[in-house]
């Protein structure tokens, strides 16, 4: 029996069409982001996408102090110190309570694993109140300190959940093991399981990273000194009054505070693909 054209071609016909469709649904991100690449380097853009004119005007506040704005290095500095914060902290916390959600049967343990979920949840903005009287009782409001803390207290319940999803994925054949050749817990912990969670524990760190390097609420809110902005507010004090907004200075600013997570995001992707639902290693 001969085959139609359809059946013959049915798998590259539906490879097709899913490229179809997935470009149609990024491609008004592709277009702004292309948007974004011309304006920057251009004076102006004629009918939205032409560029009248090359320059690198828009781009001077990489060699040059922009009058009213902190110097774009001391900020860019506060942004890597926030971000890396925020992953430090959470790549511990998460690694060991990870651990103990998985491996510890304790009374509460079920209610705690639902309490971590909610708390993910729950939306930080309604804690702006009582995180502003916090901060500022402990002496931590306008301080890079106060920001890395609270982001990071509430990125970690999630982190932790990860984390468990990869411990689970471990025998417990292998702890055993350690036990039986004289490791203490901490012992098979640190020299049989850390190595078998690279990977969830680089999962983790990249959330945590792009989370604190993109995080603007927390930083807008409790940060007053010029000397702690971070790009997020960088940006923002750019855009001001959106009528007499310099575009062509607002989408290198905007492009250069993106650089840095395409960057750091090229050399991690690979740890991407090995979470799946649940955090087990695939």
């Amino acid at each position: 029996m001969k085959l139609s054209f359809w059946q013959k071609n049915s798998e590259k016909i539906r490879n097709f069409v899913i490229i179809l469709v997935l470009f149609l649904i990024t491609s008004p991100i592709l277009v702004g982001y292309v948007w974004l690449i011309l304006r920057s380097f251009s004076e102006d853009l004629v009918n939205g996408f032409v560029p009248t004119k090359l320059t690198l005007k828009n781009w001077r506040f990489l060699w040059q102090e922009i009058k009213g704005y902190p110097n774009i290095w001391q900020t860019t500095l506060n942004t890597a110190l926030l971000a890396l914060g925020v992953m430090g902290i959470e790549v511990l916390i998460t690694s060991l309570g990870g651990y103990a959600l998985s491996r510890y049967d304790f009374p509460g343990r079920s209610s705690m694993m639902k309490f971590i979920l909610a708390l993910h949840a729950f939306p930080a903005i309604s804690l702006m109140t009582a995180v502003f009287y916090l901060l500022w009782t402990l002496r931590l409001l306008d301080t890079l300190w106060g920001v890395i803390l609270l982001k990071a207290s509430l990125e970690v319940p999630w982190g932790t959940w990860i984390m468990k999803g990869f411990y689970d994925g471990i025998p417990w054949e292998l702890e055993w093991a350690g036990l039986v050749d004289g490791y203490s817990r901490f012992e098979v912990w640190r020299k049989i399981l850390l190595p078998l969670v690279k990977p969830g524990i680089a999962v983790t760190a990249i959330f945590a990273f792009l989370s604190g390097w993109s995080e603007f609420v927390f930083v807008n809110t409790f940060i007053f000194s010029q000397n702690l902005w971070t790009l997020s507010k960088y940006v923002k004090g750019f855009i001001g009054d959106y009528r007499f907004a310099d575009y062509g200075l607002v989408t290198a600013v905007g492009l250069f505070y993106m650089i840095p997570t395409i960057i750091f995001f090229f050399f991690v992707s690979k740890h991407m693909i090995k979470l799946t639902i649940g955090g087990v290693k695939g």
